[in-house]
């Protein structure tokens, strides 16, 4: 368990607090590229606290910026798309991408109090369908090549859910892997759907991951240190001369890569809105065939609502929960979307749970390790330190993949059959050319 004051520094990330300050430190996605593909790129983006307007101006360059002019304070959102920049419709200040001041059409004609002025800004990249932000000091650091960054558009699929919940509560079930042999059982095995990570084949042992985490729920797990925070490797006793393999990984501060499929990956941040509120943003990665966004998409809008990202099952709806499904079907009664099951694990211990009240047991060995890395970095922070696990120019190549898969293996050099897996998957993949980091 956590004192109440450490829950604090863990979980309040608004501006000025250590962790939030941690968090600033890292690119973070601030909206999915297709939230500006309408008539008017411009979208309200809320941000560990901060309320900002995201648009696209007349050259295609994005721009962050606050979302009050700072004139009298009038939204932004509403502002005129026009001239280079977004203009505010109340006295038509323009302000470009960079939050620069460009005019002020009512001021004196030789006025120079429009250099006088800026809005606060951010620098923006897009990557396979999501807008990433950096809210940090100084220039922002490279992103890693990773498979979610290098794969072609082609083989990609952005998405994201809103929770209401602490982000904390978010990334943590990501680290926790074994959850998933109870939170998303099902209690017989089905054929594999799009956004259904249990449905295939594991390995060459003829079963489905389903199968393997039902019935083999005491897994365990060793945590190994990276480059880029650390790297979950879960097994399970298949047999005597059998192993079952799952390797997750969690890149510091708030990203998961963990496998879906043996075609595919999903790479996923849990962003703080504010201290109540989080996104999960995911990008869907594969490296055989293309990704059929059409059926990817349109399965998510029968399951969420629009714009505003929401599951239609969720707390509302007590989840879909069904006591005869429970009885029959699955272990939680909720469905068969594993992100419903995520939801109501993440939301029902309240908006910022209590972790004064937790006893964490020896599979929480991901969260602890997580949550002292996390303090750790807030701490270095204070007393000058970088921040932990950023890149540099000179090493940012040096990280890809990472390796995240789930198989079966003789029993017998394990460690070293499962990497040979992950390498043969991007040996058949036409872009993967390079093995995980």
């Amino acid at each position: 368990m956590l004192s109440a004051e450490l829950n604090k520094q863990l979980t309040e990330t608004g501006p000025g607090t250590p962790c939030g300050d941690l968090l600033r430190h890292y690119w973070q996605p601030a909206a999915l590229s297709e939230e500006l593909d309408g008539s008017r790129p411009a979208v309200a983006v809320r941000l560990m606290g901060e309320d900002l307007v995201l648009f696209k101006d007349d050259r295609g360059r994005y721009g962050l910026v606050d979302r009050r002019c700072p004139h009298r304070g009038a939204d932004l959102c509403y502002g005129r798309l026009e001239d280079g920049g977004l203009r505010c419709p109340f006295h038509g200040w323009l302000f470009d991408v960079h939050g620069a001041c460009l005019e002020q059409p009512a001021e004196p004609a030789a006025s120079n109090f429009h250099r006088k002025v800026r809005l606060a800004s951010y620098p923006c990249e897009e990557f396979n369908g999501i807008i990433f932000a950096y809210m940090g000091p100084g220039a922002p650091p490279p992103l890693p090549g990773f498979d979610c960054f290098v794969a072609p558009e082609s083989h990609t699929f952005a998405f994201k859910g809103l929770w209401e919940c602490n982000w904390l509560q978010a990334v943590e079930v990501g680290v926790a892997p074994s959850h998933a042999s109870f939170l998303h059982r099902y209690l017989d095995d089905h054929d594999p759907e799009y956004g259904l990570q249990f449905g295939g084949e594991s390995g060459d042992s003829g079963m489905t991951q389903t199968q393997v985490l039902r019935d083999y729920d005491c897994p365990k797990i060793n945590l190994e240190e990276t480059g880029f925070g650390m790297r979950l490797v879960t097994t399970r006793d298949i047999s005597e001369d059998t192993i079952h393999v799952r390797v997750t990984n969690s890149v510091f501060p708030n990203l998961i890569v963990i496998p879906m499929t043996s075609d595919m990956c999903i790479s996923q941040w849990h962003v703080p809105i504010d201290d109540t509120h989080c996104w999960w943003y995911a990008i869907f990665t594969a490296f055989d065939e293309e990704v059929d966004k059409k059926a990817m998409r349109d399965q998510r809008r029968e399951l969420y609502t629009f714009p505003d990202y929401r599951s239609r099952i969720n707390k509302s709806n007590q989840y879909g929960f069904n006591p005869e499904e429970q009885r029959t079907q699955t272990y939680t009664g909720m469905g068969l979307d594993i992100n419903v099951h995520d939801q109501w694990a993440v939301e029902s211990p309240g908006p910022i749970f209590d972790r004064t009240r937790e006893h964490l047991g020896t599979t929480d060995k991901g969260i602890i390790a997580l949550r002292k890395n996390l303090l750790r970095g807030m701490k270095g922070l204070a007393d000058g330190a970088p921040p932990p696990y950023q890149l540099s120019s000179e090493n940012a190549g040096q990280f890809t993949g990472p390796m995240a898969i789930d198989t079966t293996t003789p029993r017998e050099n394990w460690q070293s059959e499962w990497p040979r897996h992950d390498a043969q998957k991007r040996e058949r993949s036409l872009w993967a050319n390079k093995p995980g980091s």
